[in-house]
């Protein structure tokens, strides 16, 4: 069993209040197991769940989608900044901003600060990962200081969803003198001045990040006083640390075996939700050079290749049981409604595998290896070193493609490092996890539409595209369907991703916390409503020191 050295235990034990029983409404301490650290809390940088996770309960946005993840309209979002809004005609939206709302520095939260924040997620200067999922807002205007003017470009269903769900509202009396192009190593995202329901506190490289509730926050007090996100190597000792009360909360166990442990334990409850992960291969289609198409991968009979070689029930069921299922395309369980029974996972099949290499030139070498022209087929599958499911499938499938005459080198490192090399284009294949929108109209144009701003492999595909933009404007659920289904069927046909799975998810939550609820887009997102049963800290003293 891993644990923090003993004078980080007892700092955090110190801070956390948890030197006594919960006596009140509001107190307490919940400490997360985390995998890896965070890159920056500066919204509009950076992609990272785990970044969201910690800057969602720091920053709000003007409103936020409600429990039944409607994204469609303006029927069931919740008010946050904005106490109202008015549609002033089909293409403009006023945003009424709550006079009550504070940055944690006493200064309001203006109109001013959200037509600020929409052009610096807009400016390719920046270049945020959600830029491409704003492009159909024309403007937004501060009208008053307390009124925000969205203009459109044109109608489409999603347009309140778009406004409000990718903009964490941003103080512009603190950042207005930083150029965008250099917010991503501003130290602002390392001490956020927020105007959420949790202030930032502190943050111990390599060990731990604080929050601690506003008492003063005008949507009510947070009932947890401080919130700890601890640290981990990687989810096995993230896992140990939930299971030894070392930590609280995991949101993901992943594999059955974790699952087990959880299960085992007395003081934790386990909590299914409805999974927005899937597992994939990603291909990267451009050369590596950033010239031209990449010299393997670039070529669709490959990657069609690839996929048919790829036992991925069978990969599956080792590495996750039944805890996860095999979709027919890039879509979590989350996104019922696009499992088309007749767009089918692609089957199993060595001997078309390698008819399919055959076709391209690619002939086997006496070490089994296949050649074209003098070069090997060959090259290099990006895996992160803090996530065991991931580097299981990498050990499966280096072994899978070496039976078709694919020889692939695993390079593993930190989940920082495989995202940087993601966004510049320094690699094959790597083998990724993509936590989903409530919605598959920004996710999926973010990932696989030409000018994505997530879309790391570079495809690009003008059917896909007009598939993509009919799916998102449709007007009826079956036309939206419709859309979709010929999108997805583009995508499969191209093969610039080899979808692995999608895994359910199950969150395991010490018992001593009540009021849980979770979301499947967003973890933590009613953290804030959580309480911590009176009389519960003693005894959870005790175990942490």
């Amino acid at each position: 069993m891993r644990r923090l050295a003993p004078l980080a235990l007892i700092v955090i034990a110190a801070c956390s209040g948890r030197g006594g029983a919960c006596r009140g409404e509001y107190c307490g301490t919940v400490v997360f197991a985390a995998i890896g650290q965070p890159v920056s809390l500066l919204p509009p940088t950076t992609d990272h769940i785990l970044d969201r996770d910690i800057f969602d309960r720091v920053f709000l946005k003007l409103a936020d989608v409600g429990p039944g993840l409607n994204t469609v309209g303006d029927a069931g979002f919740v008010p946050q900044l904005a106490d109202r809004w008015t549609w002033r005609d089909s293409l403009t939206l006023a945003f009424h901003l709550d006079p009550r709302a504070r940055w944690q520095d006493g200064r309001p939260v203006t109109a001013g600060d959200v037509a600020f924040t929409f052009a610096a997620y807009a400016d390719s200067a920046l270049d945020a990962p959600d830029r491409v999922n704003l492009a159909r807002i024309a403007s937004v205007t501060a009208a008053d200081s307390a009124t925000a003017v969205f203009r459109f470009r044109a109608a489409y269903p999603e347009m309140f969803y778009d406004a409000v769900y990718y903009l964490r509202i941003l103080p512009a009396h603190l950042l207005e003198r930083v150029a965008h192009a250099g917010w991503r190593s501003a130290a602002f995202g390392r001490s956020p001045v927020g105007d959420g329901p949790y202030r930032f506190v502190r943050w111990e490289a390599g060990q731990s990040l604080e929050l601690e509730a506003d008492s003063t926050f005008f949507l009510g007090r947070p009932h947890v006083r401080r919130l700890i996100w601890r640290f981990a190597s990687d989810l096995s000792v993230a896992v140990t640390q939930v299971v030894a009360g070392e930590a609280d909360a995991i949101e993901v166990l992943v594999s059955p075996a974790n699952i087990d442990r959880a299960r085992q334990a007395a003081h934790l409850a386990l909590y299914p939700y409805p999974g927005s992960v899937f597992f994939f291969v990603g291909f990267n289609l451009r050369s590596q050079a950033g010239a031209g198409p990449h010299p393997i991968l670039g070529d669709p009979v490959v990657r069609r290749a690839l996929v048919a070689a790829t036992d991925r029930v069978r990969m599956t069921q080792s590495v996750f049981g039944t805890a996860a299922k095999v979709p027919p395309a890039p879509i979590p369980e989350e996104w019922s409604a696009l499992w088309f029974p007749d767009l089918a996972v692609p089957p199993y099949d060595t001997a078309l595998a390698g008819r399919l290499l055959e076709q391209r030139g690619w002939r086997t070498g006496s070490d089994g290896v296949r050649r074209r022209d003098g070069r090997k087929l060959a090259f290099t599958l990006a895996v992160p070193s803090t996530s065991p499911p991931r580097r299981q499938y990498a050990q499966l499938l280096q072994e899978e493609w070496r039976a078709v005459g694919v020889e692939v080198t695993l390079e593993s490192m930190d989940q920082v490092t495989l995202q940087d090399r993601l966004r510049r284009g320094t690699y094959d294949a790597a083998v990724e996890a993509w936590a989903n929108d409530p919605t598959p109209s920004s996710s999926i144009s973010s990932m696989w539409t030409s000018g994505g701003g997530q879309n790391y492999g570079h495809y690009a595909n003008p059917e896909f595209d007009r598939w993509t933009r009919a799916a998102t404007a449709a007007r009826t659920p079956a036309a939206a369907l419709a859309a979709w289904r010929a999108a997805l069927g583009a995508l499969a046909e191209d093969a610039p991703v080899l979808v692995l799975c999608a895994p359910d998810n199950v969150a395991a939550i010490d018992r001593r916390i009540a009021n849980v609820r979770l979301r499947a887009d967003s973890y933590w997102a009613y953290v804030a409503d959580w309480r911590i049963a009176p009389g519960a800290e003693i005894a959870r003293d005790r175990l942490v020191r």
